[in-house]
């Protein structure tokens, strides 16, 4: 058994009592038991002779540093949340004081995007989306200054958007018919030809601009031939009309253009006149004004003196052959009802005009349309690059600027016609 007076006893002599005594035990009955590792210590009032007294006073020391870092502490329960510099919160736009909802309203100006990309995409939707369309803008046009973005928004978007000047041309007609507001400044249709007057008033700067004004310049003048097509006037007899302020406008833009007889100005200028070219003639004709004579002359006389390129030749040559023509129209025709592609010159007449690879024209008279425009979608899809978004073929100015034979023949022939008119 253990001594109590000499608790160093060796093994040896520990090994030899346990030997000699069979009655004593293990473990010393006067010490306790070592709890489990698991359960917290028994707290008996006694204390373990083999505990360190620096160790019985952590826990009274943890507690005390906890007391005094509580009370000496800056940190509030209450104070606002943080949040890095780093770090940009989506919901300060999502939740600011002005907005009502989780998202902040959409603007005029997303809304007239919207409107624009759908009948830009499907301009066939046109009747059925426009009642929609005009109640909604209806609805935001309160105020003068609304009407004025709404007239700006859409007056961008019709000259900016590759081939919405005709769609856009359409909505500026119904919504100067169909908007309530009218302010004192006027009311759509006077704004938006207040807009194009003051694009008007810059054209002899725009027209010797770079290459961007220019372009943006010649997106003006075809959307204003537009413009001229299909805005109606009411007249004091109560029918529809055209609004007369712009068949002016378009003569001086003609010679604007021709006034500066570079090749985009040239190209612009033909493509208006295809476009509104027989009705500006029937118009100034019914006057007993001879502005066409004019514009045809001027063509003339730039075919013979000034330096364009081959393409562009080509195409004047053509727009005179087509005016000599009466635009290709033809004014004996049978009875609509009776009318047949045997009987009816004009069977065909708002039919499109397609050009084979050689430069022959063909419509939908021709016997072997379905052919030749088949040859067509062929030729376009194994030469895409060659084609321009709107269907037209695109040169290259490095090409051979050479006429072809057939060209050539035909510009002596309009040279030798001109001088016999100047000798007459």
């Amino acid at each position: 058994m253990y001594n109590n007076n000499n608790s160093s006893s060796t093994p040896s002599s520990s090994a030899s009592s346990e030997a000699g005594d069979g009655r004593s035990t293990l473990f010393n009955p006067g010490e306790p038991l070592r709890q489990p590792r698991t359960s917290p210590p028994v707290s008996d009032g006694s204390t373990d002779s083999r505990v360190s007294p620096v160790l019985s006073n952590v826990g009274h020391n943890s507690s005390s540093a906890a007391d005094a870092l509580v009370k000496n502490s800056k940190l509030s329960a209450a104070a606002p949340e943080f949040v890095p510099g780093c770090y940009a919160s989506f919901q300060d736009d999502a939740y600011s004081e002005e907005s009502e909802g989780c998202y902040a309203e959409a603007s005029l100006a997303d809304l007239v995007q919207d409107f624009v990309s759908h009948l830009n995409s499907s301009p066939g939707s046109f009747e059925s989306e426009i009642e929609y369309i005009t109640d909604t803008l209806n609805s935001w046009v309160t105020t003068e200054e609304i009407l004025q973005e709404l007239v700006e928004l859409i007056y961008v978007q019709s000259t900016s958007i590759p081939n919405f000047a005709y769609t856009g041309a359409r909505l500026c007609n119904h919504l100067s018919h169909r908007i309530r507001l009218t302010p004192p400044s006027g009311n759509f249709r006077q704004l938006l030809l207040q807009r194009c007057q003051t694009e008007y008033e810059q054209r002899e700067q725009a027209v010797r601009g770079d290459p961007e004004t220019q372009k943006k310049f010649h997106s003006y003048v075809l959307f204003l031939g537009e413009l001229y097509l299909n805005l109606e006037v009411k007249s004091g007899k109560g029918t529809p009309e055209r609004a007369n302020i712009l068949l002016g406008a378009l003569k001086n833009l003609l010679n604007t253009l021709f006034s500066h007889p570079d090749d985009p100005n040239l190209m612009c200028a033909v493509k208006l006149l295809k476009l509104s070219g027989s009705i500006l003639d029937d118009t100034w004709k019914e006057k007993g004004q001879s502005d066409m004579k004019e514009i045809i002359k001027k063509i003339e006389e730039i075919l013979l003196d000034a330096k364009c390129s081959r393409d562009v030749r080509q195409m004047l040559l053509k727009l005179v052959e087509l005016q000599s023509s009466n635009w290709g129209r033809v004014h004996t025709a049978a009875v609509s009802s009776d009318a047949t592609p045997d009987n009816d010159p004009n069977y065909f007449m708002n039919e499109p005009t397609f050009y084979t690879a050689d430069g022959t024209p063909f419509t939908a008279a021709d016997p072997e349309y379905s052919d030749k425009y088949q040859e067509i979608l062929d030729r376009e899809d194994y030469f895409p690059d060659a084609y321009e978004e709107n269907g037209n073929e695109s040169f290259n100015d490095d090409d051979d600027d050479e006429m072809d034979p057939e060209i050539e023949e035909a510009f002596e022939k309009f040279c030798m016609e001109s001088d016999a008119r100047r000798k007459k």
